[in-house]
Parts: C-alpha cells; sequence; structure tokens
C-alpha cells in the first residue's frame, strides 16, 4: 500500500508527532507511505531521519503548490489513498483530488465547528473517513455539519517508553537543578492563553504555603511567557517557576517530575499527557474537551472542574502526601495508555481504515 500524508503545518505539535508515529508504523509494516510537507518544517525534517521519503512545498500560495505537487504525485497512479492530517492540508489535498476516484482521508483534531462556507462543505463532502481523534471531536464535527456516518475516532497514540529509573530521574532532577526531596510539578505545551498555565502558577504559590520547596517547570514557548513570568514574579515564585522553553529531549522533563498537570480549557486531545502517564507520572487535568476520555478519575488521574486554584492545590496535596495513592494512579496511569492510547493501537486502527476504504486487505 502507498498512502501519501499530507500536513502543512510548519510547526511542531501533537498533530504533527501523530503523523509521524503514523508513517513510522506504516513503514515498519511495509507500506512504503510518502509525505507531503512544509519545506524547513520540523516534521519534514524528523521524517526526513526516519527515512521516508518527503515531497517538501515551499511557502507563498502554500496551498495551491502543495495541490499542485499532490496532483503530480497521483498522475503515475502509484499512490492509492490520500491522507490530509491538518486544515491546511485538506484544502490543498480535495483541489488535487476532486475530480478522483481515490480514497480520500481527513484528520479531524480540533473541538471548533467546522467552516459554513461552500469550500468547507466540499471537503468535508468529498472525505470518504472523517478520522476524529477522540469522541468529543467526533461530536463537535457531527454537530457542526460533518456526515456521521462518515465518522471515525481513532485515538491519537504515545509511544510506551521503558520504565523510569532512579538513575534517570536523578540524572534529570540535576539538569533542572531540583534539590532533592523538593516536589516538582511540570506542564508540556505551547504557552498561550486557553492552555492555562498561569492558573499552575497560582497553585504553586498557594502549595508553597505547605510545601515550601515546591517547583514548577514549564516546558515550551508561546506569546503568554512575558506574563506568565510577570505573574511568577507578582505572586512571589519567581524563582520557583522553571521557564524551560521548547525542549528536544522532552522525556529529560518527564524523568524529573511528581505531578504533571494539564490546566487546558478547550483541548481535543493532547499528547503531553498521554506520554505523561506513559510514563508513569501521576496526572491531573481540567474536566475540559476531551481529557475526561484519557483519565479514568481516581484510578488512572485525577480530573478537577477547572481554574479553581484551591481545587488544584487540593489535587496535588493528595498526591504528594499519600505516596503509595500516587503510585497507583502513575501506575494505572501507564497501563491505561498501553490499552488504549499506544502508537501501535493507533496506526493498527488508522491502517484497518485504508484497508476498508481500498477494500481489501493490505
Amino acid at each position: 500500500m502507498i498512502p501519501l500524508i499530507v500536513d502543512l503545518e510548519t510547526e511542531w505539535r501533537g498533530g504533527q508527532n501523530q503523523a509521524l508515529l503514523l508513517l513510522k508504523g506504516l513503514y515498519e509494516r511495509g507500506h512504503a507511505a510518502e509525505l507531503v510537507a512544509a519545506h524547513s518544517s520540523s516534521l519534514s525534517h524528523r521524517a526526513k531521519k526516519l527515512g521516508i521519503y518527503v515531497h517538501s512545498v515551499s511557502r507563498g500560495l502554500f496551498r495551491f503548490r502543495a495541490a499542485s505537487m499532490i496532483r503530480s504525485l497521483l498522475a503515475d497512479g502509484r499512490v492509492e489513498l490520500v491522507h490530509a492530517n491538518e486544515a491546511h492540508a485538506v484544502t490543498a489535498a480535495w483541489l488535487a483530488i476532486s475530480n478522483r476516484h481515490l480514497p480520500f482521508v481527513v484528520s479531524r483534531r480540533v473541538g471548533y465547528p467546522l467552516g459554513k462556507s461552500w469550500i468547507a462543505k466540499k471537503r468535508y463532502k468529498r472525505a470518504d473517513c472523517i478520522i476524529a481523534n477522540s469522541q468529543w471531536v467526533a461530536d463537535q464535527a457531527a454537530a457542526s455539519g460533518a456526515p456521521r456516518p462518515k465518522l471515525r475516532v481513532v485515538f491519537e497514540g504515545a509511544e510506551i517508553p521503558a520504565p523510569l529509573t532512579p538513575e534517570q530521574r536523578a540524572e534529570a532532577r540535576r539538569r533542572w537543578r531540583i534539590p532533592e526531596g523538593a516536589p516538582l510539578l511540570g506542564c508540556v505545551g505551547v504557552l498561550l492563553p486557553d492552555k492555562g498555565q498561569e492558573w499552575l502558577i497560582r497553585a504553586l504559590a498557594e502549595l508553597r504555603k505547605d510545601f515550601p520547596e515546591a517547583r514548577l517547570i514549564l516546558a515550551g514557548e508561546g506569546p503568554t511567557r512575558h506574563e506568565l513570568e510577570k505573574l511568577a514574579v507578582e505572586l512571589g515564585a519567581k524563582d520557583a517557576v522553571i521557564f524551560a522553553g521548547f525542549v528536544r529531549e522532552v522525556e529529560k522533563v518527564y524523568a524529573a517530575l511528581d505531578v504533571f498537570l494539564l490546566p487546558s480549557f478547550f483541548e481535543a486531545f493532547n499528547n503531553s499527557l498521554l506520554a505523561a502517564m506513559a510514563y508513569q507520572i501521576p496526572s491531573i487535568a481540567f474536566r475540559r474537551g476531551a481529557l475526561t476520555e484519557i483519565i479514568e478519575d481516581g484510578r488512572s488521574g485525577l480530573i478537577v472542574s477547572g481554574p479553581d486554584v484551591g481545587e488544584i492545590t487540593a489535587a496535588v496535596k493528595k498526591i504528594l502526601l499519600d505516596r503509595d495513592f500516587a503510585h497507583l494512579l502513575g501506575e494505572f496511569g501507564r497501563a491505561r495508555i498501553c490499552d488504549n492510547f499506544s502508537a501501535d493501537h493507533m496506526v493498527e486502527k488508522t491502517l484497518q481504515i485504508y484497508e476498508e476504504l481500498l477494500g481489501s486487505p493490505a
């Protein structure tokens, strides 16, 4: 099978991580998948390092250039299926295959309503399958006009790491200069208003009344960094908040943590939460979007209602004060990822859809 994956996003986010995991998984299963990606994008670079065949598209009339490239790649009949991984790719792929009898798959990774323009409607009408990364996203898409029979839920997946060793934990905590015995909270993600990192800083300031050595690491860059740094100063937590920026070896963040927190207000799914749970880190998330599809409250993690400092702080204390409970949360969290949200599970479910659309097993 030769599927063509199209992703024109220039930044590295969860969707691009999933595209790379899918390409890697298809290659491992003997399928010569190819990728159309933005020139010099993170996805393009990482895919090339894995030996994946990448067709690069330069900026400027981006989607039209990509559509032209896709049309040329389809000319010889090698490509059996086109899979658009994000919004720009959906338009480019639709323009390229609108008059061709070729299976067209669209990934839907956001909970926003579908566009109401005739172009938006025609793109999703042309799709043979719309893969939603959660049931919540599928419901949101259906409510705004996506054809329900075409919607399929395939949860995003995480690679399952080996269990962390005490040596790895000690090394990671030295890297971030965390004193022995000091509780370390953490969050991995873009610094944006709807990602809610300010509530972690507020909760940390409250937590330090009982745990004066507690620290918080925020791994990621984004437009709210200056405001978050200012807030940490205002709350007297300047030296307790580590703004790590973009961390390429993000496993060095997870290895150091005692608690992972995801305070996002609007989340279709979240790769960082999957990774933290896979690393057996006790995790806390807001009751928003699809996050309750990942965490079973009280068993594989904790769910708090939202931006409530007292509630967030109480959840963290529950983990820090009860080591047995923290261990069980981490253990069941990792098991939940292995059983339901592994990269292998995601690849197999996607491959099953490809086979159904092509009419026979690959």
